[in-house]
């Protein structure tokens, strides 16, 4: 990866949110592709993107229009993305894949809904000449790049802020819940956290919550208080802010005085919000302009027939491919502490989104307002 995307994403973030995002322009559409042809020289290309769901903020506020806009100043405007969204749909994304190998796109961008199903769909990319960025989650199938972010690292950072919230109790009871199964990251998280908590903590009740979704993490989090007791739960790690919020649900229905301090990932605004108030304790800030440059950088250059040398730092594999091209962002913990510092001062959300009339009275407590 150049110099430049390798500098702190707090420059990157503020540099790309404070432009805005205009459409990018269509493309001319390419002839038939094999896996000899030569791939295109000129900024005349198609990019698919395909992200995996519209619960999650993250992927139709940033990761889409981040997208779409590097591939435009990249190509000089001349290219055009066409995008797609699964909602949560393995089969749906499936599908989609099927359609921009028959729309003849020149380079895939993919997060997939299921790591493992998603790769016959790559194969077949691949044998149409299209090469494949996996972006976000490590896809399986013979994908040519893959960016996201350090993913142990999220992990080891909710277990420490966890653990710091914890304070010096010994072997405190917590719940861990875990996130979907079908995602690789969600893996990875765990094993991160586990790294940080093994041995400190024990685990009262353990979840892998399907889909990630609220409302099955509200349900898995009601078993745990009725198996453990409201009062006998110190913590709780959630892998994301949606699962979070179910979380707290579930614990302010139980009638707790006082919540349990809550994990969560991806600083959505719901999430900053809770931080605020106090009813989650943090939050995992993934600066998502510099992943979605990276991403977008990759494509294009794959599209072009370029080698991503001058990008890639690092190697990964999947199942059945070895060193990918990859590049891994690193996060940062999100509390009440550095709100300004982060989502506000890269502009991913502006004062007055956060503190709404709802929570002025806790943005003023916080020093925000």
């Amino acid at each position: 990866m150049n110099t430049r995307m390798r500098r702190a994403a707090v420059a990157v973030a503020a540099t790309t949110m404070a432009v805005s995002l205009a459409a990018c322009g269509s493309a001319k559409e390419s002839g038939d592709k094999t896996s000899s042809e030569s791939a295109k020289k000129g900024d005349d290309i198609k990019i698919g993107l395909l992200l995996p769901e519209n619960v999650t903020a993250r992927y139709e506020k940033f990761d889409k229009p981040i997208i779409e806009k590097k591939v435009g100043e990249l190509t000089g405007g001349k290219a055009e993305v066409v995008y797609a969204n699964a909602k949560q749909d393995a089969t749906l994304q499936s599908q989609q894949v099927d359609t921009m190998i028959t729309n003849k796109v020149d380079a895939l961008i993919i997060d997939a809904v299921d790591a493992k199903a998603i790769e016959n769909s790559v194969k077949k990319a691949k044998d149409a000449g299209i090469p494949v960025v996996a972006f976000d989650r490590l896809a399986e199938g013979p994908i040519d790049a893959y960016t996201s972010f350090d993913n142990e690292e999220v992990g080891r950072v909710q277990g420490k802020a966890l653990l710091e919230a914890l304070g010096s109790a010994a072997k405190p009871t917590i719940v861990m819940m875990n996130g979907s199964i079908t995602d690789p990251n969600a893996a990875l998280f765990k094993k991160g956290a586990k790294s940080v908590l093994d041995g400190k903590v024990t685990y009262g009740k353990e979840y892998d919550t399907k889909e990630w979704k609220p409302e099955n993490a509200n349900a898995n989090m009601e078993g745990a208080i009725t198996a453990l007791g409201k009062d006998k739960i110190a913590g709780v790690y959630s892998a994301n802010d949606g699962m979070a919020g179910g979380i707290i649900q579930a614990l302010k229905s139980a009638g707790l005085s006082k919540l349990p301090p809550v994990t969560g990932q991806d600083a959505e605004l719901a999430g900053v919000q809770r931080i605020v108030t106090g009813e989650q304790f943090m939050s995992v800030y993934k600066p998502y302009p510099q992943e979605g440059i990276v991403a977008a950088e990759m494509a294009v250059a794959l599209a072009k027939g370029e080698k991503l040398d001058t990008l890639a730092t690092s190697k990964v594999d999947n199942a059945g491919t070895k060193g990918i091209a990859s590049v891994l962002v690193p996060v940062v913990s999100l509390t009440k502490a550095n709100i300004k510092d982060t989502v506000i001062k890269d502009g991913i959300y502006t004062l007055d989104e956060i503190c709404t009339a709802k929570y002025a009275a806790a943005c003023t407590a916080a020093g925000l307002k």
